[in-house]
C-alpha cells in the first residue's frame, strides 16, 4: 500500500524550477528588507504596519532578517538539486521543511495583521513561498 508521500512524484526538473523561483521570491524579500533598513517609507507593509519608516530597532531587524532570506535563497536552491551551498543536500531539504512551516506561519501571521498591506501583499507572498519549499521538500 503507497502513502500518501509515495504517492506525490515531483521531478527533479520540476523541483529545480521551485527553486529558482523561490529563490529569487526570497531575493525580493530580501531586497525590500534592504530598502526598510535603509529608511524606505514602507514600513505599513512590514513589522506589523506600525510605522510609515521603521525606527531605528526594526530597521536592524530588517537588516538582519535581508542576511536570512539571502542565506535560505542560497540553501533552497541546494535543496532543489542547484550545486550552490556549501550546504549538504540534505540538510538544505530538512531547512526547506523548516522554511515551509515558518513561511505558512507567517502567512497566517500577516494575514491577521492589522496592516492591509501585510493582509493584501504579503500573505500571498508567503504562502506561494511556502508551497515552494513544500514542493522541493517533497522531492527530496
Amino acid at each position: 500500500m503507497s502513502t500518501a508521500l509515495e504517492i506525490v512524484a515531483i521531478s527533479s526538473g520540476t523541483a529545480r524550477a521551485a527553486g529558482a523561483v523561490a529563490a529569487a521570491g526570497f531575493v525580493v524579500v530580501a531586497s525590500f528588507q534592504v530598502a526598510l533598513a535603509a529608511g524606505a517609507p514602507w514600513g505599513r507593509a512590514a513589522w506589523g504596519g506600525a510605522h510609515d519608516r521603521l525606527p531605528r530597532r526594526l530597521r536592524a531587524a530588517s537588516a538582519f532578517a535581508a542576511g536570512l532570506w539571502v542565506a535560505a535563497a542560497i540553501v533552497i536552491l541546494e535543496a532543489a538539486g542547484h550545486d550552490v551551498s556549501p550546504v549538504s543536500s540534505g540538510a538544505a531539504r530538512w531547512v526547506a521543511w523548516v522554511l515551509f512551516g515558518l513561511l505558512a506561519l507567517g502567512a497566517l501571521m500577516n494575514l491577521a495583521s492589522r496592516s492591509r498591506w501585510e493582509r493584501f501583499l504579503m500573505s500571498p507572498i508567503a504562502a506561494l513561498l511556502s508551497l515552494l519549499c513544500l514542493l522541493i521538500a517533497l522531492a527530496g
